[in-house]
């Protein structure tokens, strides 16, 4: 089933969370590199609607949103499911992706990009949605048991991306004696060599998140 591209960027963990399903399930693909300041007609092609990445292009169809890329590759190729298979454990997956997309990367955005008053209570809400997370593994290798699975490729940021989140915006989130497990999980996902290699360099990184919280952060002082 062949004809897969991907259009995405090298920095965003959405992205990299559709590398790492790619790879897990053995399917080769085009990476095509998005210039997200200087959008590319095929991104406007492929994704009208947001003109957001990650999109991925398969027989020339194109599936949007990372999550439903996710589930669209776990369905397409059967090989190393990353959904559990039971409908229970299925549901649950899909509760906790929602909660890390909404809850987790947006308290841990906000108090990256927050500065004042309001950068303490960012942290405490930041704090609280990472608790939760903490006892979801406890007592386990991966989110989704011995092998990586749905879950792990969703939270798969945090190992790498939150730790640059931490420096760029002067702040500490995951410390050992609040999050063990967590931490755990990361260095064991982490250091899977599949997962490594579509990791970015961390100075490139910092250079992306540096850049962005500029950006952002000049839009609000022309704010009236």
């Amino acid at each position: 089933m062949g004809g897969v591209k991907l259009v995405a960027t090298t920095q965003s963990f959405f992205c990299t969370r559709v590398q790492w399903a790619l790879k897990l399930k053995g399917v080769e693909y085009e990476f095509i590199e998005e210039d997200l300041r200087n959008k590319s007609p095929i991104l406007l092609k492929y994704n009208p609607v947001y003109k957001k990445v990650p999109v991925l292009v398969h027989h020339d169809t194109p599936i949007a949103e990372s999550l439903v890329i996710l589930e669209y590759i776990d369905e397409t190729w059967k090989e190393n499911p990353l959904l559990p298979q039971d409908p229970c454990d299925r549901a649950a997956a899909r509760f906790w992706a929602k909660f890390a997309d909404e809850k987790v990367v947006f308290g841990v955005w906000t108090a990256c990009t927050m500065e004042g008053e309001g950068k303490e209570k960012a942290i405490e809400a930041a704090l609280e949605s990472l608790a939760h997370l903490e006892k979801q593994i406890e007592g386990k290798k991966f989110f989704g048991g011995e092998q990586i699975g749905y879950l792990d490729l969703v939270l798969g940021w945090i190992p790498h991306w939150l730790n640059t989140m931490e420096e760029v915006g002067g702040m500490k989130l995951l410390e050992a004696e609040k999050f063990p497990c967590l931490i755990e999980w990361g260095q064991n996902f982490i250091h899977t060599p599949l997962i490594k290699e579509c990791i970015p360099p961390r100075e490139k990184l910092i250079e992306y998140l540096t850049a962005s919280l500029s950006y952002l952060r000049s839009l609000a002082a022309k704010k009236p």
